[in-house]
């Protein structure tokens, strides 16, 4: 079983042993916030408790890397009881947030307790319960797999912690190594991360209320999706057509500058935001380049955002009803 006292015993870098060096830091953090009254000293509390909300990598890591390797060696429990309680810390660090931004420390010293006993608690889950029997049911590939994956992620530590196991390390988006998946890899193609069959990928780029075009390092449009509502019409006979014969004459000059210094490396993105039809049409231009920094052309993205422009305060409920 990993505690406080024997989690040196596991391998530098090792997941577990990571989220350990965290737990240390967690314990000072939660020490000294209990300590430190917001009402005589506010921007000290402030202090601890924004590097107290660094927890949320640790969530992340866990619900994303660590839980769904559990699953798929049959235990969901944590994917399921302890998810809910991340969710109920998340809304009490949100309550403080709140308190925080209208300058209530009275309001902060009521609810700080709240915050500080879910987190022992749930430390004391993990430690009891969630790594001693993760460490017994994964295996070894297991946990250099989830080690990758944390890369993006990130960690609470001020340092990044040692490679596990000791290796050069590969970014995932360039890692093609097979994974045992639990779903079928047939007529599929690996992406950065992940395998999708053309029929998904096109299923994909329909459903995304986006319009996407994408011009080649040649300045030929090459692909365009076609979601069931378009911002600006498209057709077949873009396909292989030099860009600056898609647009109209009064805005060629802006597309050719935009391509210039894409290809230059000066630039790399481009928006705007126009009148169309009585909605607010939001275009933006991303330079495409290879892993070598080499430019591979230009993505063109449209989107109404007419409607999102409105969204106010926040929806946590579903209203089909």
């Amino acid at each position: 079983m990993a505690t406080t006292e024997n989690y040196q015993a596991l391998a530098e870098g090792h997941p577990v042993s990571i989220y350990f060096q965290e737990r240390e830091l967690i314990i000072s953090l939660l020490e000294e916030i209990k300590t430190t009254n917001p009402s005589e000293d506010l921007p000290k509390y402030i202090n601890i408790f924004h590097q107290l909300l660094t927890i949320e990598k640790r969530f992340a890591r866990k619900e994303n890397q660590l839980f769904p390797f559990l699953e798929k060696r049959g235990w969901t429990g944590p994917s399921q009881g302890m998810w809910s309680f991340h969710d109920n810390l998340r809304e009490q660090f949100r309550l403080i947030q709140y308190y925080i931004k209208t300058n209530n420390p009275e309001k902060i010293s009521i609810n700080t307790p709240f915050l500080t006993d879910g987190i022992y608690r749930l430390l004391g889950v993990e430690e009891t319960v969630l790594f001693p029997n993760s460490l017994e049911l994964l295996q070894d590939e297991d946990w250099i797999e989830m080690r990758k994956g944390e890369e993006e992620i990130g960690w609470m530590l001020a340092e990044t912690p040692p490679a596990f196991p000791k290796a050069e390390y590969i970014h995932p988006s360039q890692d093609f190594t097979q994974r045992d998946l639990s779903f079928s890899l047939e007529n599929t193609s690996h992406y950065d991360e992940g395998y999708m069959t053309v029929e998904q990928v096109n299923l994909l780029l329909r459903t995304m209320p986006l319009d996407l075009t994408y011009v080649d390092e040649n300045d030929k449009v090459i692909f365009y999706n076609r979601g069931e509502e378009r911002v600006f019409p498209r057709s077949a006979g873009i396909i292989g057509r030099e860009v600056k014969f898609c647009h109209p004459p009064k805005s060629v000059g802006t597309v050719l500058k935009i391509l210039e210094e894409f290809r230059k490396g000066t630039q790399n993105e481009s928006s705007f935001w126009i009148n169309y039809k009585d909605r607010l049409i939001y275009i933006r231009y991303f330079a495409v380049r290879d892993v070598n920094k080499n430019y591979k052309g230009v993505i063109e993205m449209s989107q109404d955002i007419t409607d999102i422009k409105k969204i106010e305060g926040e929806k946590r409920l579903l209203d089909w009803e």
